[in-house]
């Protein structure tokens, strides 16, 4: 889409030069424009000028050809002595050069540039020399008398396979002249705070400088690129916070008997949640809000609780799971404590049953019904949805929750997760959401101790594992796939459960993704029984799977795994009595940020600390579960180095909104530029809506 399309004609005018095609800029053609692209993540200026070098090059040290070091970097102003022509076509070209301290050559495999080195030319030359002085195909000859053609500082952009810097150079001078005279969105106290220079100067910096960048170059851009992003999220939020909803207060009755028939009293967080969650529901607008808490810490129930708030109401409240398992876990949960009738809808049931659950969401006889994503289905209708919650909401797509939601009028949503999410994350992703953090886990929980082995001492830890069947305990062992990979040296749930099978016989049990679920389901029900007492299993544990017995849980190559999974298989144990144990199995041979992110799950179990320090460590990426790794979605920020730069781009947005909600004002059409070199396309929308 062209930015004219959905942008105010101001910053669109204004900014044209910057959206057209990289095959405007001279000596860019098709082929180079593809390979370009390529490295560069777009085909238009602006994302030639957003491709950032990743380091700089200093070429200013000057030094005489006695003084080089072997291996670095080396600049020197020498005299063309003689050139040594090759005795055959595999020999190179030798060119013998000297100074006052000296004599070495400059040597050429290839093509030599005969003309810039005739005898007795005096030549900067820029490159690395061995231990005989010799320097092999030097990066830069220029002529003395013109040392402003030597870059003295040289950007490292990122590349691609057949793009050279070369290629980049001329380009990104072009892409930068045509950079327009930009009104600053930025408050100057700001500026002078921080020390940042303007947009253009500091692209300028970054891209061609003429001393090494300061910190602020960078740090002004993220800024730029983050205040864009939270000034559309301000927008989004407001738009999605106005939107008119029910009322749904009830009168708490349901509530009453419910907690009755839990026979527990609500920890404080559970209590801030729901008082939080519960005033949504009451106030006359829509409710898209975010209950997020850790491993145990009592989510389910508050769902419960909301959902029996708005059937006070008079409403339906349907619970989404993204696994039969699940949804069957939380159906078990909701008809022990909830004091009406609770359906259970999955592909599972059929036939009459199936159709009787239909009849009944369809006339309103079933107020609270628990499915997977069979509830979103053509033929689910319900007489009067008020509250809508899914479950480990990551797993499912955006389309499948919008499509809960809208089987009722205006329905409130509420969506779960259990894993952690950095709190940088919340304010980029999930910004729109009303955010409820569950802080604290209920009574009767145990710690778990986590310890680190690595795999040389596998046969210690079955040897333990021994000890602690014998206790009569049950033991989780997770495995990081399920056939062998001739690529990846990674032990197999099938090869291991052979391992453990001919240990331990019939105790040990199998459960993995490619099973059929009715043979998954059945593994899994036998370990709950205790049938079998160690179950060798894949992730498909990590979620809805509640053995309170199991006190063990063993992980193999936990390097391989992203945190957020390791703390939620970590939270399949500690659930009874038992004292509990987690071992975590790595490689021998662990890289610095694979043992600092251990260390990290060794150290603590407060799931919020652990997603925020491996946001840090190694960066957002999709902390749920689709990317373990990388950036969120960010060109110009580092999520490691900007995270403050975020929460103050969030605050500075809030009130630039508050202030100017048609961005009317000299910054406000000032921050219209920002947006729409950012193509926030959605804060556009918002303006242009009212």
């Amino acid at each position: 889409m062209s930015p004219s399309n959905f942008a105010s004609p101001i910053p669109a005018s204004l900014c044209a030069p910057l959206f057209a095609p990289l095959t405007s800029l001279r000596g860019v053609g098709e082929a180079v424009a593809r390979l370009m692209a390529r490295a560069i993540g777009g085909s238009r200026v602006i994302d030639l000028l957003f491709h950032l070098p990743e380091s700089w090059i200093d070429r200013r040290a000057r030094v005489a050809l006695a003084e080089t070091v072997a291996g670095e970097l080396a600049t020197v102003q020498v005299r063309v002595e003689r050139v040594e022509p090759p005795g055959n076509a595999r020999q190179p070209t030798r060119v013998v050069v000297g100074d006052a301290s000296g004599f070495g050559e400059l040597v050429f495999f290839r093509r030599w540039p005969e003309k810039r080195l005739p005898p007795g030319e005096e030549v900067l030359v820029s490159g690395r020399c061995d231990e005989a002085r010799r320097m092999v195909h030097p990066d830069y000859i220029v002529p003395a008398g013109h040392p402003e053609q030597m870059p003295w500082i040289e950007p490292v952009w990122p590349l691609t396979a057949g793009l050279f810097a070369w290629h980049l150079r001329k380009p990104v001078a072009e892409a930068l002249s045509r950079l327009p005279e930009l009104p600053e969105w930025h408050d100057p106290a700001l500026l002078r705070r921080e020390g940042w220079p303007g947009f253009a100067e500091a692209l300028r910096m970054l891209h061609a400088p003429e001393a090494p960048p300061p910190p602020g170059a960078r740090r002004r851009l993220a800024y730029d690129e983050l205040l864009a992003g939270q000034v559309a999220m301000a927008f989004m939020r407001r738009r999605v916070r106005g939107r008119p909803g029910r009322a749904l207060a009830g009168d708490g009755t349901l509530r009453a008997r419910a907690l009755a028939a839990f026979g527990h009293a609500l920890t404080p967080g559970q209590e801030a949640a729901l008082a939080e969650i519960s005033a949504d529901l009451a106030a006359p607008r829509q409710m898209l809000r975010l209950l997020q808490g850790d491993v145990g810490s009592g989510k389910t129930l508050v769902a419960v609780l909301a959902m029996l708030q708005a059937v006070e109401a008079g409403a339906q409240a349907a619970l989404m799971a993204p696994t039969e398992l699940l949804a069957r876990q939380h159906h078990r949960t909701l008809e022990k404590i909830a004091p009406v009738e609770v359906a259970l809808l999955t592909g599972a049931v059929t036939g009459k049953a199936r159709a009787a659950i239909l009849e009944g969401l369809a006339d309103g006889t079933i107020r609270l019904v628990v499915g997977t994503h069979a509830l979103v289905q053509e033929g689910v209708s319900f007489a009067d949805l008020g509250l809508a919650v899914i479950d480990e909401q990551h797993r499912f797509g955006v389309e499948q929750r919008l499509r809960l939601g809208g089987k009722g009028t205006r329905a409130d949503v509420l969506v779960m997760t259990a894993t952690p999410i950095p709190r940088s994350l919340l304010l980029t992703q999930w910004g729109e959401m009303a955010i409820s953090r569950l802080e604290g886990k209920p009574a009767g929980r145990q710690p778990v101790r986590t310890t680190l082995h690595s795999l040389a001492n596998l046969p210690e830890v079955v040897e333990a594992v021994a000890r602690a069947l014998e206790r009569g305990a049950r033991v989780y062992w997770v495995c990081p796939m399920v056939t062998e990979s001739e690529v990846l040296d990674l032990a197999a749930a099938e090869e291991r459960f052979r391992d453990l099978s001919a240990r331990f016989g019939a105790q040990v049990g199998l459960a993995h993704g490619r099973q059929d679920p009715e043979v998954r389901a059945a593994a899994l029900a036998d370990f709950a029984a205790g049938r079998t007492r160690l179950l060798v299993a894949t992730t498909v544990i990590e979620v809805g799977v509640d053995v309170p017995e199991a006190s063990v849980m063993v992980v193999e190559h936990a390097e391989r795994f992203g945190l957020a999974p390791l703390h939620q298989l970590r939270g399949r144990v500690g659930r009874g009595g038992e004292a509990s144990y987690c071992l975590l199995l790595h490689t021998a041979e662990l890289g610095e940020t694979a043992r600092r992110r251990l260390a990290l799950l060794r150290d603590t179990d407060d799931g919020f600390r652990i997603a925020d320090e491996d946001f840090r460590i190694r960066g957002g990426g999709d902390v749920l579960g689709t990317r373990q790794a990388g950036q969120p979605g960010w060109r110009l920020a580092d999520p490691g180095q900007d995270e403050g730069l975020l929460h103050m781009a969030a605050r500075d947005a809030e009130l630039l909104v508050e202030h100017d909600p048609k961005l009317a004002g000299p910054r406000g059409q000032a921050v219209r530029v920002l947006l729409h070199l950012f193509e926030q396309r959605e804060a556009f929308k918002t303006l242009r809506a009212g």
